[in-house]
């Protein structure tokens, strides 16, 4: 069995008494200290800066022209904290009993517990850094409410709230730069973990532009490389995002824990045809105000306001009332499924339902009118001031819409669909956020460890910044005290001189294969497998077929597979061929992740087990345990299990209702 390393004592005391007793690394030892981060997203830049201010030497690596370009900016809801600003009876336990549930109970308690106790200290940070979060007239910060949660508890930035909070962290790290602290290499792309006696020693990268490979010791190395959603192709994450720091490490003997975890997020506008690459999120956020609904009768093929209130059905507020439109995004998702595949979709496609905002607008109108003591204003006044308060609330996003598709979510409801988001599956790590690889640990979306089945939304942000600010400073001394001796091992070193080797061979075999068949035609034929059959809904059958599929295509991408350009040039195709050779491996372990699992929770929704209501079928007598699986080989993987124990949440079946 796995040890998770979670300190012993009652739930609320053991992230404080682990502070007390953990080992610490003295100012003049930490300047011997050499530290590797890899990726500069929310959870990699606030890591690399935490660290550098602490007195460690940090070199930090991402594949963009920028730390700014991280896909973190991407996050537009907010970020949850358990302030209760509202007083509406919010509180650390609250915020941890949510974040629990809502993964379905196959979270580890004692990691989600310290996450909410953070949380809050997060807020401050990034306000003295100087994020522009929404404030209430009287000055405070203020609230908006999110799936799975009936208080509210998430701070925001309009809706760009990863872009404010990555600008912040971005220019804690670029200060570190500044001042030599940290070394930033943008354009380079981890393409291998360097393992010297048993310890994460460095990495191997690649210079994109000038196609070099190059050696970089670190006496410890963090993975922050975010999520693996672009397995699927189509998804809302960044053309660049993948898997590739992760599954180098994978090979290399860190544990891949829960891969099969996807999240499908509800609030996506809808595929609109072959030509497209990725997806386009509209925040959550949105479901704060709107009403999602469909036709009450099949193929209704009228424009949305031509059909009367009473011909509508608002089916999140009919079949989840204590929630309403704001149940978590596993439960949205497959009930807009659900909808569609019964007839009720809409738009051309008819894989789409409506999101309307026509009764916020008239709400926040009369408040408006309100205020200015007008309680008879014209419905035409109404209208217009309720319009501009929801463009002061959601501006961006609508503008968004519009733009994407051409339509005036102001005048009409929007047209969403679910799409893939974000994956609650990751590198395993324990409570230190070490991967059984000593010296190797993982971070925010590139571990697997605090969402359990199901992320809440707005919980994203808070992981990664809870993990790179206020987790990995303490918890990386237990391991490095003991390393004070180690000097810097040199590049030349046999390890490093073999791991850049077998890199180079890679890319050498990538590009002798001058097959006829594009890199994007396979990543496509992957995404469909996987969409199809390890998307919303698994069984056993497609399972095993997607298996057989994943494996045919490997085989053909290997023997097949066209990369113009030369290796020493920025040649943007061959870094696609090396991200989409990892996904193929990856989506082979995802769905045999999901076979094994034969049970529907969170985001893994097997169709064999679900209730009489078309609910997800929790089994907890056999899967309450985190799947860690480990490379065994081409085509094999073998699976250890870290048991859950819950001391203080005890699992039910999940109900929205």
């Amino acid at each position: 069995m796995l040890n998770a390393k979670v300190p012993a004592g009652p739930l609320e005391n053991k992230w404080k008494n682990y502070k007390s007793t953990c080992k610490l690394v003295n100012p003049a030892n930490k300047r011997k200290l050499e530290i590797v981060v890899v990726g500069t997203g929310l959870a990699g830049a606030s890591a690399a800066a935490s660290l550098a201010e602490l007195g460690y030497k940090v070199k930090a690596f991402c594949f963009q022209d920028s730390p700014r370009r991280a896909h973190s900016i991407a996050a537009q809801g907010g970020i949850n904290a358990a302030k209760n600003y509202q007083n509406d009876g919010d509180s650390v336990y609250r915020l941890f009993y949510d974040t629990i549930k809502g993964g379905d109970y196959r979270a580890r308690e004692g990691n989600v517990h310290r996450l909410s106790e953070v949380s809050g200290a997060i807020i401050d940070q990034c306000v003295a850094q100087g994020v522009p979060f929404a404030r209430e007239y009287g000055g405070l910060l203020s609230n908006r409410s999110f799936g799975g949660t009936q208080v509210q508890r998430t701070f925001y930035a309009a809706g760009q709230t990863g872009q404010q909070l990555l600008l912040g962290a971005y220019s804690a790290l670029e200060r570190q730069v500044a001042l030599g602290n940290v070394d930033m290499y943008t354009r380079h792309e981890m393409l291998d973990v360097v393992v010297i006696d048993g310890k994460a020693r460095g990495i191997i990268a690649r210079d994109l532009v000038s196609g070099e490979l190059e050696r970089h010791f670190g006496h410890a190395v963090l993975l922050c490389s975010g999520g693996y959603g672009n397995v699927f192709y189509l998804s809302t994450n960044a053309m660049g995002s993948n898997v590739t720091a992760a599954w180098k490490a994978h090979k290399k003997g860190a544990f891949f824990g829960n891969p099969c975890f996807t999240q499908i997020h509800p609030t996506c506008i809808p595929v609109s045809g072959d030509h497209q690459s990725k997806l386009t999120l509209m925040s959550e956020s949105l479901r704060n105000d709107g009403r999602i609904w469909v036709p009450k009768k099949q193929g209704d093929n009228r424009r949305p306001n031509e059909i009367p209130e009473e011909e509508r059905d608002y089916y999140l507020e009919r079949r989840y009332p204590a929630f309403g439109n704001l149940v978590p995004r596993d439960v949205a998702s497959r009930a807009a499924k659900e909808r569609c595949d019964a007839g009720y979709g809409v738009g051309s496609s008819k894989q789409a339902v409506y999101l309307d905002y026509a009764d916020a607008i008239v709400r926040y109108g009369k408040i408006e009118a309100n205020k200015q003591g007008n309680s008879n204003a014209p419905q035409a006044d109404i209208i217009a001031m309720g319009k501009e308060v929801v463009k002061e609330k959601y501006g961006n996003l609508f503008d968004m819409y519009e733009k994407i598709t051409g339509e005036n979510p102001y005048e009409q409801p929007m047209r969403i669909y679910p799409a893939v988001h974000y994956t609650m599956g990751g590198l395993w790590v324990d409570y230190e956020l070490m991967t059984n690889v000593p010296g190797l640990y993982a971070l925010g979306e590139a571990n697997f460890s605090d969402h359990g089945a199901n992320r809440l939304g707005a919980s994203a942000l808070m992981q990664g910044l809870a993990d790179g600010y206020f987790v990995i400073p303490y918890t990386i001394g237990n391991f490095l005290s003991d390393e004070i001796h180690t000097k810097p091992i040199p590049t030349d070193h046999a390890a490093f001189v073999e791991a850049e080797q077998q890199v180079a061979e890679r890319i050498n075999k990538l590009m002798s294969i001058s097959g006829t068949k594009t890199v994007e035609s396979f990543h496509k034929r992957l995404g469909k497998i996987m969409w199809d059959k390890c998307g919303m809904a698994r069984s056993e059958q497609g399972l095993k077929q997607a298996i057989a599929e994943i494996q045919a295509l490997k085989k053909e991408f290997w023997s097949d597979v066209k990369i113009p350009g030369k290796v020493a040039e920025m040649n943007p195709e061959l870094d696609k061929a090396n991200r989409v050779a990892d996904f193929i491996e990856l989506g082979e372990l995802m769905c045999m992740d999901a076979l094994d699992r034969n049970e529907s929770c969170g985001g893994h929704f097997r169709e064999e087990s679900q209730t009489p209501e078309g609910e997800a079928l929790r089994d907890d007598a056999n899967y309450m345990y985190v799947s860690a699986w480990e490379y065994g080989g081409e085509h094999k993987w073998n699976l250890h299990k870290e048991v859950l124990d819950y001391e203080v949440v005890k699992p039910t079946q999940r109900s929205y209702k």
